[in-house]
């Protein structure tokens, strides 16, 4: 496992599966895979490229295999991940031998049955299993909880029973473990408490954030982490993104917003914002020319 000093930020970049599975239009695997060369140039070294998952349900997701497959994988500073949500795309990472992959399951049972289509239970059971066989094949997993900080359907969500999921998926090999505000509802204090509890179960150098803006709270929670020792967070340029199966739940923290504010705080970050912006403009002129 890679070591940074307490002042090293590591961003993971979502936009590339978060934000543009959230977006109406659907870009080519070739428009995706030159947003993700920009994103890498401006000095991201994690990048969420896709997600093995039902095109049928995510129709923005679909080839993210060639997508993966059309990328430079010589760069050993920058890690690309696939979201893998079911079997068939445990299979695909396997065959395509990933180095990480992400597995999610919900903390909701409405919003699992919504996103997933099986209850919470069985999501989690299906999810250590899957673990399970990324470790047996050499994989680096992040095991992740949606909706870890409250839910759109079903209100507050027991922090113990999110401890109690995420030690599963430790337990199971996980190699970290993401903590995710999928309808934006956590306050800075929801924050701290999470983390003190986790920080039991794991070395918080393992855990990261996944957090919304929901309502305005996105960097003020980023910072609560910050302030509680988490140094991994996701973010997306432009703060686009959010969960299709949740009304209102659109947008993730801004990438550009959220290195501004760690350097702001003192924290090394290792991103160009000139670049960054750059990719940005890339991301934005594709989805604009599919509105004409």
């Amino acid at each position: 496992m890679a070591h940074f000093d307490d002042t090293d930020i590591l961003l993971q970049e979502v936009s590339t599966r978060d934000g543009l599975q959230n977006e109406p239009r659907v870009l080519s695997v070739s428009q995706r895979i030159q947003i993700i060369d920009a994103l890498t140039k401006a000095g991201l070294r994690r990048i969420q490229v896709g997600a093995f998952v039902n095109p049928r349900l995510v129709l923005q997701m679909a080839d993210s295999d060639s997508v993966w497959l059309g990328l430079d994988h010589n760069n050993h500073n920058v890690r690309y991940t696939v979201l893998v949500l079911n079997e068939r795309g445990m299979e695909t990472a396997i065959k395509l031998k990933l180095d990480h992959i992400e597995i999610y399951v919900s903390a909701s049972e409405t919003h699992s049955l919504k996103n997933s289509h099986i209850e919470r239970k069985r999501a989690l059971d299906n999810a250590v299993r899957m673990v399970r066989q990324a470790r047996q094949a050499g994989m680096g997993i992040t095991g992740g909880i949606m909706c870890a900080f409250g839910c759109y359907y079903e209100g507050s969500i027991s922090q113990d029973n999110v401890c109690a999921m995420a030690s599963r998926l430790l337990d199971a090999g996980a190699t970290e473990i993401g903590f995710a505000d999928t309808t934006g509802m956590a306050k800075p204090q929801d924050v701290k408490s999470l983390i003190s509890l986790v920080d039991k179960l794991a070395p918080l150098e393992m855990i990261g954030l996944h957090l919304h803006d929901t309502h305005g709270c996105g960097l003020l929670n980023l910072e609560a982490g910050l302030e509680s020792g988490i140094r991994k967070f996701d973010s997306s340029v432009g703060g686009i993104g959010g969960c299709p199966f949740i009304p209102g739940a659109a947008g993730n923290v801004a990438t550009d917003k959220v290195v501004e504010l760690a350097e702001r705080l003192g924290f090394r970050v290792g991103i160009d914002l000139r670049e960054l912006r750059i990719a940005e403009s890339i991301m934005r002129s594709f989805l604009d020319s599919l509105n004409h």
